[in-house]
């Protein structure tokens, strides 16, 4: 496991105000403490700096791994998960009012990973 810097956590937290960057959800009344992920994960060459990590949700962080890559169920393509630092939010989800709903096939890969 890649050792993060405090002070890096801290910024990644506060740049995401506390939301899951891939699910949207709040960290706010969550019991679990949400986890800094590697969007191009370590093993992939990805690398420990601020522009390569997003604050996820435990379910999305554990859903996530390693991948990068995801089947779409519509088309059956392999369709890159969604990047938080590359990609508009907006642009690939919907908030139903109780969790994120894909709209693209990124959107789609990323809600159900």
């Amino acid at each position: 496991m890649t050792s993060i810097p405090a002070s890096l956590r801290r910024f990644t937290t506060n740049r995401a105000k506390n939301r899951c960057e891939y699910c949207g959800i709040s960290q706010l009344g969550q019991v679990a403490t949400f986890h800094i992920d590697h969007i191009i994960p370590v093993n992939a060459g990805g690398e420990t700096v601020a522009d390569n990590l997003a604050l996820a949700c435990v379910s999305c962080s554990l859903r996530k791994g390693a991948r990068q890559q995801f089947k779409d169920d519509e088309t059956g393509e392999m369709i890159a998960i969604f990047h938080p630092r590359q990609q508009a939010w907006k642009q690939h989800f919907d908030w139903d009012g109780q969790r994120a709903v894909g709209l693209t096939a990124t959107g789609r890969v990323s809600s159900s990973a």
